[in-house]
């Protein structure tokens, strides 16, 4: 079979919500009980789904070849990771918008500036078990800093912004020392087009 023949990116019209609850309603993260009807079982079946905004992920790439990427504190794991930039689209912001989003996440955690426009590299459905959070990943070519970028968010901990030639992102991902699924994912779609 060819590879993507019988896959689809877009939802089926068979599916339908027979009954919700909200649990957990944040600007950030919704969580939601439902019974689903879906193709194999129209009788519906019980799900915790959390609902979260379009985010965007980029991989800034200096004129030199090499890549930026931060590390952060996340909490969730307890954690520090080494991550390309990334952020959620603001509510009341489109799919129309999420250049503009991916552009100030640049600029907010890195102080960079893209002065291309943005390769869209295409999404990424984080954890489809549970939450319906689609990233759309980009590459910035020849980024440059810019001071008075940066402006990161209250709940933002980034201890540190670093370059990486793609000989040390591959190694970096090989150790586990990068290991967050947005970065491997717009790792992965690099090398998937021959751009890195």
């Amino acid at each position: 079979m060819e590879v993507g023949a019988a896959v689809t990116n877009r939802p089926d019209c068979r599916w339908s919500v027979l009954s919700s609850e909200i649990l957990c309603d944040s600007p950030w993260l919704k969580v939601e009980r439902e019974v689903v009807a879906t193709p194999t079982r129209p009788g519906g079946v019980e799900w915790l789904t959390a609902w979260r905004p379009l985010a965007t992920v980029v991989a800034p790439r200096l004129p030199d070849g090499r890549y930026l990427l931060i590390r952060q504190e996340r909490i969730s794991v307890r954690r520090e990771m080494w991550e390309f930039p990334a952020g959620q689209v603001d509510a009341g912001e489109d799919e129309a918008a999420i250049d503009a989003a991916a552009r100030r996440e640049l600029g907010e955690e890195a102080g960079m500036f893209a002065p291309e426009p943005l390769v869209p590299l295409g999404i990424l459905f984080s954890s489809c078990g549970f939450t319906n959070e689609c990233g759309h990943l980009f590459l910035a070519r020849d980024v440059e800093f810019r001071e008075g970028l940066i402006a990161r968010d209250e709940k933002e901990a980034i201890h540190d912004v670093r370059m990486f030639s793609p000989e040390d992102l591959r190694k970096a991902i090989a150790e586990e020392l990068i290991c967050d699924a947005n970065t491997l994912a717009v790792f992965a779609r690099l090398e998937a087009k021959g751009i890195l």
